[in-house]
C-alpha cells in the first residue's frame, strides 16, 4: 500500500500554507471567523477534488473514445448539515460539455465509468454521502 503525505505549516491566524505534491496552497478562513480570506477554505477544497477527479477520469476517457469537446466544465454542488461538525450531507456533479453533435451514450458512458470505476475521490466520498450527477449539453 502506497501512502502518500502531505505537509500544511500555520502561517498567523487562521491562515495555513499546504503543500501538495510541490504545490503550494494557501488555506484560510473568512474574516468573519478569524481569517484573512487569502485562500479557499478547506471544505469546499472537497469539492474541488470530487471536480477535478471526475473531470481527468471523463476527458481521459472521452479522449479513448475519440469524441471532441469545444468546452468541458465540472460543476459540484455540496449540501452541508446545519449542526456541528458542519459536514457535506450530498454532493451534486454537473457534468457541462459543449460542442457539435455531441454523443450522448459516450458521454454517459464516460461519467458512469469515473462514478463508478475510477474516481477514487467518489468512491471515498460515496461512503459517507449520497452522490448524484447530471450531463448538460450545450450545442455549437
Amino acid at each position: 500500500m502506497k501512502a502518500e503525505r502531505i505537509s500544511t505549516k500555520w502561517i498567523d491566524n487562521m491562515g495555513f500554507e499546504t503543500e501538495v505534491n510541490g504545490h503550494k496552497i494557501i488555506i484560510d478562513a473568512i474574516k468573519s471567523v478569524g481569517g484573512l480570506d487569502r485562500g479557499p477554505q478547506p471544505k469546499p477544497l472537497m469539492q474541488a477534488s470530487l471536480a477535478g477527479c471526475t473531470a481527468m477520469d471523463v476527458i481521459s476517457i472521452l479522449g479513448k473514445m475519440r469524441v471532441e469537446l469545444d468546452d468541458f466544465q465540472v460543476h459540484v454542488e455540496g449540501e452541508l448539515t446545519e449542526e456541528h461538525p458542519k459536514h457535506y450531507k450530498s454532493m451534486h456533479i454537473i457534468y457541462e460539455f459543449t460542442g457539435k453533435n455531441l454523443p450522448m451514450d459516450k458521454l454517459e458512458k464516460a461519467v458512469n465509468l469515473s462514478q463508478d470505476r475510477y474516481c477514487g475521490v467518489s468512491y471515498t466520498y460515496k461512503q459517507v454521502m449520497e452522490i448524484t450527477h447530471e450531463i448538460i449539453i450545450n450545442e455549437k
